[in-house]
């Protein structure tokens, strides 16, 4: 099985981890492939070495599946070099919660075996495009999580005239607007009371930041929706955040937020699913009654 490694810095306590995935990669025959800057950090920073069968660059060589160590920001960079070439992507966590990338510790093991049994599930994810009339967006501009419109370090509100299908929606004076897919819905959404989406639902969510109003909640559409927004700001421009990346675009700008023309692969056990995940990483629904 083609194997591609990807991932990004780490804690120096996780390198057993990373260690440990190598060989367990050796013992199940793997043919592997380092993504070049994590090669580069693994050697560098960590004095990891490990032959492989060849460094990956923007060629991913025809991968059976990606492996993401790392969190789930690592993971949302392994979806964005994987882009629309239909490689299973599986998340080593090696980060802190790990909601994407929910897979480590003893599972590990266990899960890997599975993989090269062809014994597992592959999820499709809806991602989202961003497009800026006049303005061309550097590097990737889909999301697997959200696209988010924020106002700079102090700045003041911005003001954010919202259409869907070219209706006129609300006019959002608030630090900032979200437009999360559901896999997103779990990401930045959730932290300013969104509500959580179950991924397979064909919805998009629009979740103001702190709106200066008390009438202006989520709002759940249709993801054949085509979200149009203006943003207005008293200084000369605002963020637009990719999955966390940020892109600086003027004042007076118009945005267009849709459904990608293409899904990512996420692979899952057959025995998880979504809600067992939201009771692990979440706790949701834990009561100490109950414990």
């Amino acid at each position: 099985m083609k194997t591609g490694v990807f991932g990004s810095e780490y804690r120096k306590d996780k390198l057993m981890l990373v260690k440990h995935l190598f060989n367990k990669l050796d013992s199940l025959k793997a043919e592997i492939y380092i993504d070049r800057e994590f090669s580069r950090i693994l050697n560098n920073d960590f004095g990891i070495r490990h032959i492989t069968s060849g460094i990956l660059d923007d060629d991913l060589r025809n991968l059976d599946i990606a492996l993401s160590v790392g969190g789930d920001g690592a993971f949302l960079r392994t979806a964005a070099r994987v882009n629309r070439q239909r490689i299973p992507i599986l998340g080593i966590n090696a980060g802190r919660l790990g909601f994407l990338a929910d897979t480590g510790g003893s599972e590990m093991d266990d899960f890997l075996e599975e993989v090269f049994k062809n014994y597992y599930r592959v999820e499709e994810r809806t991602l989202v495009s961003l497009n800026v009339k006049d303005t061309s967006i550097a590097g990737h501009n889909y999301a697997l999580n959200e696209i988010a419109i924020l106002k700079r370090d102090t700045s003041s509100m911005l003001t954010i005239h919202a259409s869907i299908d070219n209706e006129y929606l609300a006019t959002y004076m608030a630090d900032g607007l979200i437009v999360a897919t559901p896999t997103g819905s779990t990401a930045y959404s959730l932290s300013v009371n969104g509500p959580i989406i179950v991924p397979q639902s064909n919805s998009l969510l629009i979740s103001p930041i702190a709106p200066h109003t008390l009438n202006m909640r989520p709002l759940v559409i249709p993801d054949t929706s085509v979200v149009s927004l203006t943003v207005d700001c008293r200084t000369d421009s605002f963020l637009a955040a990719i999955d966390g990346r940020s892109e600086p675009l003027p004042a007076g700008s118009v945005l267009t937020i849709a459904q990608a023309d293409y899904k990512a692969l996420i692979v899952k056990r057959h025995n998880h699913t979504f809600y067992d995940t939201l009771r692990r990483k979440l706790l949701w629904g834990a009561d100490a009654r109950f414990y």
